[in-house]
């Protein structure tokens, strides 16, 4: 029995998801970096903006840095399982390019980012030139998120599956197999044997 495609998919679409993600923080910080603002600046908003979430709910959680980066691999790997579980249902792994993941991954991403990215312009009441700069700066990213996520998935999708084992046949450790014979009985080896030998006569 092999791999359902689902699973397959969901499989994939996590390890897409872990892998766009990993591109986009890089990307982000190297431009924040270029740009003379500290690299982790992306990391503080997104922890802050879990931290006043969850005030807002009455739990009393940290933001920061480390809650950000948590969230931000959360958050990628969970739409990446997501995403590759709704395609392997509608792709089959032979229609499964990569130019048409690449574009459905991006799409997607855009499409589905858009009740996140707008929470930390609400929760940190961002003024408008800041939430005019946010988005320009997270869509392009999402996009790119979006066109990894789709190639790995894609990737993930194609690549042959691992067929389990064949069951035993429950005579096969060391006790007598089964013999189908001509007239269609089924008789233990050994007793075919047996009866094949010669009888002594007395």
């Amino acid at each position: 029995m092999t791999t359902t495609t689902w699973t397959k998919g969901v499989r994939a679409g996590l390890a897409g998801g872990l892998a766009a993600t990993a591109v986009v923080d890089a990307i982000m910080m190297s431009v924040l970096h270029r740009t003379g603002q500290p690299a982790k600046k992306g990391f503080v908003l997104i922890g802050d903006t879990a931290s006043g979430f969850f005030d807002s709910v009455g739990i009393d959680a940290a933001g920061g840095v480390p809650v950000g980066l948590f969230f931000h691999f959360l958050i990628g790997i969970a739409l990446g399982g997501l995403f590759g579980g709704i395609v392997s249902r509608v792709l089959t792994p032979q229609t499964a390019s990569k130019r048409k993941m690449m574009g459905l991954g991006a799409i997607y991403t855009e499409l589905i980012s858009i009740p996140i990215l707008v929470l930390p312009p609400i929760i940190l009441k961002m003024n408008k030139p800041d939430a005019v700069g946010w988005f320009r700066f997270t869509i392009p990213l999402h996009a790119v998120f979006g066109l990894v996520l789709g190639l790995v998935t894609s990737h993930g999708l194609r690549a042959p599956g691992r067929a389990r084992p064949p069951a035993t046949h429950p005579y096969d450790n060391g006790e007598p197999r089964l013999v189908r014979l001509a007239s269609g009985c089924i008789r233990p080896a050994a007793l075919r044997s047996q009866a094949a030998e010669p009888q002594a006569v007395g």
